[in-house]
């Protein structure tokens, strides 16, 4: 097919058909006997050309620039027409090039639909798009590139201006869809109105972008917007040049402010929650010859209609928290960030500052309101630091770690709380749960609470990741060294309640040799399943974790363990478990690596389980799980047949000796008391180890009254010669002595035998006063008896004078 085009020579429009850049000229133009790859028709030609092929649409491209001059005559201002017409079917461009004085302004207004701006790279969904380019002083700058069906329904500009329209082969379009007018100056770079009727989110970038904004430039956007929707402005990315004089700055005109315009740094939170129409302005600066930098700015405006509940502020009282910070944000924040296209959800401080994320401090209270929809999208991300740097200070202190009811009463779910534990090499961290205790979650021991908290503890060079623990459990403490991180997670929907128990504590303790150390409690009426640190990725190397497992006195624990070797080959070190009850006495169980594992065995004393690990030689890691269960303590029957015949002799034996005590009492004559005051009873001994005097002590206090003192008055109806004086105690009045005249102690007498000096000489005895005494007289004969057994008891000095009364079964 032919084409023919014929253009006017007032008309000032030249149409050039070329090739597509980067493609080979496998099609060409045939004009007459002439072919060429590119075709350029001047104003007043009148030009034949057709295609060597059939699909030309694929090689080649045509560009309409139309030239309008309005400084030197008349501006043809009023709709922009598509000319001229009969063009073949290629991908277009029309281009008018308006050149206007910088005195007056000149306005592109859009009739037919409303422009959106992309940013650079960004195609337009059916293709067409429009670029605008103001020229000053032969400088242009580029205000953006445009597609169909947005907001934007007016651009002003400064000085001339550059006009583009890309439209492909197959849209048969035949209006420009804007018109061109005259405005007085503007006395700016450009102003773009934005007309926002319902609720949307535009995106807008300042001219040049992601290049500089001009130097020293003024731009203002301008939006129209119903008094009862709801405008909020974000800057989602920007950056600043440096400046010699003045400063960049964006100013805000809100009707019915008190004070504008507003002066905002574009590191400031802009406005929010702005109520009907204002204008947003861009001002540049002066910027350094040398170093200038890039002035440049991409922001979202968002409007909504005003919430049901916009007035509603929620109290958030953190005046007496100290190093915690609270953030409010949309989930998945902040790695994932929401499109733009997405519904807004606000959080606002004040009724101005809003975002979609807010972070709040401790030692002040907030009111906070809320501007979205459904709150099911926000969640809470909260953060407490713990220190202490000398443990004199923090010993006695007990922490709680428990969510504050400042955050648990908002109506949005909890994300995630950490408590950062930071503490000098020398403190660790004890943490305990006294009742609610804490389990390791595993496939046979689940959680069934809405939380469950991760501990981790850090330092420069290693980490440990000591698991997921929840409450329900038997854990009743674990201290831990190092800096320590726990972080509290709810599961689901849950822990929107302040109702939902927390009894988790911690202090500061002094060092601990271990990297870990567990008290556990285990429940009477449940298997305790323990496993070590960071499982499944294996216990760090070199790191050892000790459990304390208590058994009550009535019960036995049962242990085992849950495979029968370690796993693992150590390539430095050894692995090793260790056992051992707290008893005296106990054997204490060791095994290695290449040992096999302890059998089942039943521990009747509370006992430790260590583990401690080497460097494994290959990828395999140390990881072991063993389990406690608790049964009530069951006698053997030999020890019960053993306890009842011990019984039955001690009963026959106890009966033997009241006979022979009773028969013995009925055939010796009474006992008297008789004063002698020749008879020294001093043992030998160390001077001073009596501390207390005479007088402060009561060893010449009776301790036992012989049954034939009590009743000595018998003895008158006696055959015996002596008449002695019964019942009576003579006190002595002469001087006393620092040392009491008894036995020493039974501790006394080993510390004696004990000693260790064989140099050592005991002291001599001392001749003191003595009080006045009673001691047993018998019968001529019977003192005649006991004659050679005084005789020995005189050559053993060691042997209290009490022991020799017991062995002689004297005892009243």
């Amino acid at each position: 097919a032919s084409f023919t085009i014929s253009l006017h020579k007032a008309d000032n429009t030249t149409v050039t058909i070329k090739l597509k850049p980067g493609l080979q000229a496998n099609c060409r133009i045939r004009m007459k006997y002439v072919i060429m790859s590119e075709l350029k028709i001047k104003p007043g030609d009148n030009v034949t050309f057709t295609f060597t092929c059939g699909t030309p649409e694929k090689y080649f491209i045509t560009e309409i620039q139309k030239n309008i001059d309005c400084v030197s005559g008349p501006c043809p201002f009023g709709d922009v027409h598509l000319y001229p017409p009969g063009l073949p079917r290629l991908n277009r461009t029309y281009i008018w090039d308006v050149k206007a004085s910088t005195k007056a302004g000149l306005e592109l207004k859009f009739s037919t639909s409303w422009l959106r701006q992309i940013e650079p790279g960004e195609t337009c969904p059916d293709a067409v798009s429009y670029n605008i380019n103001s020229s000053i002083d032969n400088a242009t700058v580029n205000i953006g590139t445009f597609c169909r069906n947005g907001s934007v329904s007016r651009v002003k500009l400064l000085g001339g201006v550059v006009m583009s329209l890309h439209l492909p082969w197959h849209l048969p379009l035949t209006t420009s869809g804007f018109n061109i007018a005259s405005r007085a100056s503007i006395k700016r770079l450009c102003i773009i109105e934005s007309i926002l009727k319902r609720e949307s989110s535009i995106t807008l970038m300042s001219p040049n972008y992601p290049l500089g904004f001009p130097e020293d430039e003024l731009m203002t956007w301008q939006f129209v917007i119903p008094p009862s929707l709801r405008a909020s402005v974000f800057f989602h990315n920007y950056s600043l040049s440096n400046c010699e004089r003045k400063e960049e700055r964006v100013e805000y005109y809100i009707p019915g402010s008190p004070s504008n315009p507003e002066v905002f740094k574009l590191s400031d939170s802009q406005p929010a929650n702005i109520a009907g129409t204002f204008n947003m302005s861009l001002q540049g600066c002066d910027q350094d010859a040398q170093n200038p930098g890039i002035l440049r700015l991409l922001f979202q405006v968002v409007v909504q209609h005003p919430q049901v509940d916009e007035n509603v502020t929620h109290l958030v009282d953190l005046s007496k928290e100290k190093n915690m910070t609270v953030t409010i944000h949309l989930e998945g924040w902040p790695s994932r960030t929401p499109l733009m296209s997405e519904p807004i959800c606000l959080i606002c401080k004040d009724p101005r500052t809003c975002d979609r994320a807010l972070t709040l401090t401790s030692g002040a209270v907030y009111r906070i309101s809320f501007l979205c929809k459904d709150l099911s999208q926000l969640r809470i991300t909260a953060e407490k630091g713990i220190g202490c740097m000398d443990i004199r200070w923090c010993q006695k202190k007990i922490y709680s770690l428990s969510v504050p009811k400042a955050i648990t009463r908002l109506p949005i779910r909890l994300h995630k709380f950490n408590w950062k534990l930071l503490a000098t090499d020398m403190i660790n961290v004890e943490i305990t749960s006294p009742s609610l205790k804490l389990q390791q979650p595993i496939p046979e021991q689940r959680c069934n609470t809405s939380y469950s908290y991760s501990i981790v503890s850090a330092t420069p060079e290693t980490e440990l990741n000591l698991g997921v623990f929840c409450p329900g459990g038997s854990i009743e403490k674990i201290q831990m060294r190092n800096n320590i991180t726990i972080s509290l997670k709810p599961f689901g929907k849950g822990f929107i309640n302040e109702s939902i128990p927390q009894d988790l504590k911690m202090s500061f303790v002094p060092h601990i040799k271990d990297e870990c150390i567990f008290t556990v409690s285990p429940n009477p009426q449940a298997k305790v399943y323990l496993q070590t640190p960071n499982s499944p990725y294996g216990l760090p190397p070199y790191v050892s974790i000790s459990w304390f497992i208590t058994v009550p006195s009535k019960q036995t624990a049962r242990l085992r363990f849950s495979k029968d070797r370690m796993g693992i080959a150590c390539e430095t070190g050894r692995a090793y478990v260790n056992i051992k009850e707290e008893a005296p006495g106990a054997e204490e169980i060791v095994r290695r690596e290449d040992e096999l594992l302890p059998q089942p065995r039943n521990m009747l004393h509370s006992f430790w389980v260590n583990v401690s690990n080497c460097r494994p030689a290959d990828k395999t890691q140390l990881t072991l799980q063993f389990w406690v269960t608790l049964a009530d303590k069951q006698l053997d029957l030999g020890i019960i047949l053993a306890v009842v015949a011990g019984a039955g002799v001690l009963t026959v034996i106890g009966l033997t000796v009241c006979c022979v005590k009773k028969k013995k009492k009925k055939t010796q004559n009474p006992m008297v008391g008789v004063y002698n005051d020749n008879v020294n009873t001093q043992m030998p001994g160390r001077k001073g180890s009596f501390r207390k005097g005479r007088q402060n002590n009561e060893s010449h206090v009776y301790a036992v009254i012989d049954d034939a003192v009590v009743y000595g008055h018998l003895l008158k109806e006696s055959n015996g010669s002596v008449s002695p004086e019964v019942d009576v105690y003579r006190p002595f009045d002469g001087p006393i002595g620092s040392t009491p005249p008894s036995p020493p102690p039974f501790s006394f007498k080993k510390d004696i035998k004990r000693s260790s000096n064989p140099k050592e000489e005991p002291l001599p005895l001392m001749d003191i006063d003595q009080d006045t005494y009673t001691f047993a007289h018998q019968k001529s004969g019977q003192s005649e008896d006991n004659g050679e057994a005084n005789k020995k008891d005189k050559g053993d000095t060691g042997i209290p004078l009490l022991e020799n009364k017991e062995q002689d079964g004297l005892v009243g």
